[in-house]
């Protein structure tokens, strides 16, 4: 178990992806650490972040890991997760149902605050990898975060919508990182700008 938080100190746990853990970025440029650097300009320390996230992994993957791991409370929760139930034609249905029991057990692993923030899954169609068929990638996304948007607004869970952002800067200069695919640490900056909001009201409770 974590120790209890003092005022304007927490812990936090992101849960995800390629995503989360950045995949093509180096550490500092995640934006679950970019978030936490961002946080001190608002007097806010995030004195742990602890990442459960994996290049490939479906919401099968992340909930096999949460079950290994057996993380303890933590006084805030992200999800971000998706993306490679679609990538691997996965049913959308199991989705929906992992997805449904990965956000009651973030909301179990925030104790009573119930400090839980969802992230879009964004739009990998933009980039080369997607040029086959980005009009059928877009629609399955927007499938996947209509869903999880519903689903969170059902239990008032924010929900970040960062997959403008990735369609808007596409596969333009500085927006991915090396490998083309994934974005860039600039591009996850734009994110917590978007998250940052939604994280104060949060941790305001």
């Amino acid at each position: 178990m974590n120790p209890p938080s003092t005022e304007n100190t927490f812990t936090f746990l992101a849960l995800g992806d390629s995503y989360t853990i950045g995949q093509g970025v180096s550490e500092e440029m995640r934006w679950p650490n970019q978030l936490k650097d961002r946080l001190l300009k608002e007097s806010i320390t995030l004195n742990k972040v602890h990442i459960i996230a994996q290049t490939g992994w479906t919401t099968s993957a992340l909930l096999n890991a949460i079950d290994q791991k057996k993380p303890g409370q933590y006084d805030m929760v992200s999800l971000l997760i998706g993306v490679n139930n679609q990538y691997q034609r996965k049913p959308f249905e199991e989705f929906k149902e992992e997805f449904i029991e990965l956000l009651d057990i973030a909301l179990n692993l925030s104790g009573e605050s119930q400090r839980v923030f969802v992230v879009s899954i964004p739009d990998y169609g933009v980039t080369r990898y997607g040029s086959a068929n980005p009009g059928g990638i877009a629609s399955e996304i927007n499938n996947y975060n209509g869903f999880i948007k519903m689903h969170c607004e059902e239990n008032k869970v924010p929900f970040v919508d960062v997959t403008e952002i990735s369609r808007t800067l596409a596969d333009s200069e500085g927006a991915l990182a090396s490998d083309a695919l994934h974005p860039s640490g600039y591009q996850y900056s734009l994110w917590v700008e978007e998250i940052i909001p939604v994280v104060l009201e949060l941790l305001e409770q």
